[in-house]
């Protein structure tokens, strides 16, 4: 029982570890506006819709698009 209880709690704790952010319609209509071809993979593209979009900071929004294979 108590294995039980372990697992299910290392489990719960886990789960939000894999969990991608959602993007609002608000988000993806703001970049719309501001790149009319816009590719998450390009850094500066990533970070300026991140910083402008999304309200983060410089040191966000580039750990956020390194992370997501901007480059």
């Amino acid at each position: 029982m108590l294995k039980a209880a372990i697992l299910g709690a290392a489990a719960f704790s886990l789960a939000g570890c894999w969990s991608e952010p959602e993007v609002t319609g608000s988000t993806s209509s703001c970049v719309a506006n501001l790149y009319s071809r816009y590719n998450p993979k390009v850094m500066e593209q990533c970070v300026n819709a991140c910083i402008k979009c999304e309200r983060g900071n410089v040191t966000t929004c580039t750990t956020s698009c390194t992370l997501k294979g901007a480059r």
